[in-house]
């Protein structure tokens, strides 16, 4: 009876072993690949994703899907792609917060849920200068009288946002550590919500990419204030950046990237690096972006991976120079 067990552990690890070795032979992608978006439907990374997704799926003849998995202003979905298996089935469509939250747990002695080591960047898709937007019924006009009433009423004009340190709490406490004023955080749980709190009048402000806002600023319920790029929008070009009023250190991106878990074979991540090429030529993806007014910026491979770097070490001092920000 013992011999017989032994000898049916031995054919279940034989089998086991066997299987391991099909799967690891087997043409890459053989089965869905998964882009997981760590923030609810309607924000910067989950347009992106959705085209982006197609676009990939057309240029590999093989389904290509989007889940949005959010919490904790992204880092739970982030987290889950870094410790997930490292087989190209599961990417991460990241905004530049993914930088900003493993620095924001150092600040407040918290284990990180993540490390941006922990990933491989594949393409950087696109670049957005944020645009500080406002009810179009508040009395602000300019930067100018939106910074001398925060000056007055300090604590007391309330933003929205994606979620405590994500790129839209982010991009506001630079503006406001910039130009001297304190503001009233209202973190949300995604971009989404964040633009429906705006509409509905909950708050009083908002930063956020241009393809979320700019339907809202050509319907006439937003105003555009001013915008965080080191340039003017192309499509709102009357609204100065805060680099030309004289707040520089206001600065601020939200980039959309795809990344891999970090020990994702070589092979694996070339074939993902040039499907995406194929996918950001696509005539059909192309339209998408410009439809929401979201200019490509394709960086792959090395170019990408020194943005990345670059991007992540001055978000971190940023992270340090905004210091501890309690939300209540």
């Amino acid at each position: 009876m013992r011999r017989a067990r032994r000898l049916g552990f031995v054919l279940l690890a034989s089998l086991t072993a066997l299987a391991g070795a099909a799967r690891a032979q087997e043409p890459y992608p053989s089965r869905p690949i998964t882009i997981v978006v760590p923030f609810p439907p309607g924000g910067v990374a989950d347009l992106t994703a959705r085209p982006v997704a197609a676009a990939m799926e057309k240029a590999l003849k093989n389904p290509v899907g989007v889940v949005n998995k959010t919490g904790a202003a992204g880092a739970v979905g982030m987290q889950f792609v870094a410790t997930g298996r490292p087989d190209g089935y599961t990417l991460l469509l990241a905004l530049s917060s993914i930088s900003i939250i493993p620095e924001a747990d150092k600040l407040f002695g918290r284990p990180p849920a993540f490390t941006v080591d922990q990933f491989a960047p594949i393409a950087l898709i696109s670049a957005d200068p944020t645009i500080l937007v406002v009810p179009a019924d508040k009395p602000w006009k300019t930067p100018k009288d939106f910074i001398a009433d925060a000056k007055r009423r300090p604590g007391q004009i309330s933003f929205s946002s994606s979620g405590v340190y994500g790129t839209l709490h982010m991009a506001m406490e630079l503006f406001a550590h910039a130009a001297g004023i304190k503001l009233r955080h209202v973190p949300y749980a995604g971009a989404g919500p964040a633009l429906t709190a705006i509409l509905g009048g909950h708050v009083d402000a908002l930063a956020s990419g241009p393809a979320v806002v700019l339907p809202h600023i050509k319907s006439g319920q937003l105003r555009p204030l001013a915008g965080w790029g080191d340039k003017r929008v192309a499509a709102l070009p009357d609204v100065p950046t805060f680099k030309e009023l004289g707040y520089p250190d206001a600065e601020f991106y939200i980039w959309a990237g795809l990344f891999a878990p970090r020990a994702t074979p070589e092979p694996i991540l070339e074939k993902v690096r040039q499907t995406v090429r194929a996918a950001v030529n696509d005539p059909e993806f192309r339209a998408a972006m410009d439809k929401l007014e979201t200019p490509i910026a394709f960086k792959q491979g090395e170019e990408f991976r020194k943005f990345f770097e670059a991007d992540a070490r001055r978000l971190a001092e940023g992270v340090r120079q905004v210091g501890r920000v309690e939300t209540p």
